[in-house]
């Protein structure tokens, strides 16, 4: 998926990040963006996985 392919809602979370200006962070803050980004995407990548499993399955009991 290509992010250009995504809605472009304007008032999003994930818009207001993109829009932080990264210049006023001292390299503490931003050393510590990058662990919170990190985790959250770990966290996606398990919601993910999950939605994935559980769309496998409902596909694998309708295929029967």
């Amino acid at each position: 998926m290509d992010l250009n392919d995504l809605p472009k809602n304007r008032d999003t979370p994930i818009e207001a990040i993109e829009a932080e200006k990264l210049d006023t962070l001292s390299l503490n803050e931003l050393a510590y963006r990058i662990k919170v980004l990190k985790r959250e995407i770990v966290r996606i990548e398990a919601e993910i996985k999950a939605k994935s499993a559980s769309i496998s399955a409902a596909e694998d009991v309708f295929k029967k």
